[in-house]
C-alpha cells in the first residue's frame, strides 16, 4: 500500500545512502539490534521509547536497501538476511508488546501468527514465481500501526495500544486474504 511512495522515499534516503560506506548487512544487523531494544522496552512497560526505537528500526530497514543499490552490489544473502531479521524484529516487537501487558495474550499471539502469515504468503507466492506485494498490511504499514498506537496510548491512554494490536490483527489476516486471491487470480492465467 505504501509502494507508490517509494519513489519519494528514496529521494530522502539515497543521499545518505551515497555517504555510509558501512556494508549493508552489518546496517541490516544494526536494524535487527534497535528492534530487539525497542521489543525489550515495551517487554518493561517503557512504551514511549519502544515506539522511538521502532520507529528507529524502521527507517534502518529502509537504509540498509538503499545502501545495497547505491554503495554495494545487493546479494541474494543479503536480501535472505534482510528478510529473516524482519521476521524475528517482528516476533520480537509483537512478544515485547504483548509481556509489556499492553496487550492481552491472545491478542499478541494472533498479531504475531497474521504478521508472520503475511510475510510467509508472499514469500510462499515467491517461490512459485510471483511477485506478491499486494495488500493493506505489509510491513511498512504494520510498523505505522505500531508506531501510532504506541505514540496514541502513552499521550491519550494505554489502550490505543490495544486497539492497534486488534487492527494489526484484522488488517493482516485482511492482507493474508487478499494476498490468496491474487495468487490465485494469477495462477489461473
Amino acid at each position: 500500500m505504501l509502494n507508490q511512495f517509494r519513489p519519494a522515499l528514496r529521494r530522502f534516503i539515497d543521499p545518505i545512502a551515497e555517504k555510509i560506506a558501512i556494508p549493508a548487512d552489518y546496517i541490516t544487523f544494526t536494524g535487527f539490534l534497535v528492534a530487539c531494544a525497542s521489543a525489550a522496552s515495551y517487554a518493561t512497560g517503557n512504551i514511549i521509547n519502544g515506539a522511538l526505537l521502532l520507529a528507529l528500526s524502521g527507517f534502518i530497514d529502509v537504509l540498509d536497501g538503499a545502501v545495497a543499490r547505491r554503495r554495494f552490489n545487493p546479494t541474494r544473502f543479503g536480501g535472505f538476511l534482510d528478510s529473516t531479521l524482519d521476521r524475528l524484529s517482528d516476533g520480537l516487537i509483537i512478544i515485547g508488546i504483548t509481556a509489556g501487558g499492553f496487550t492481552g495474550l491472545l491478542t499478541g499471539m494472533l498479531a504475531l501468527h497474521s504478521s508472520l502469515m503475511v510475510s510467509y504468503v508472499r514469500a510462499r507466492a515467491e517461490s512459485e514465481g510471483l511477485e506478491c506485494t499486494v495488500g493493506v498490511a505489509e510491513r511498512a504499514e504494520r510498523l505505522i500501526i505500531l508506531i501510532g498506537g504506541s505514540l496514541a496510548g502513552y499521550f491519550l491512554g494505554l489502550w490505543y495500544m490495544n486497539a492497534a494490536m486488534i487492527i494489526l490483527v484484522i488488517a493482516g489476516y485482511f492482507t493474508v486474504i487478499q494476498r490468496m486471491m491474487y495468487v490465485r487470480g494469477q495462477m489461473k492465467t
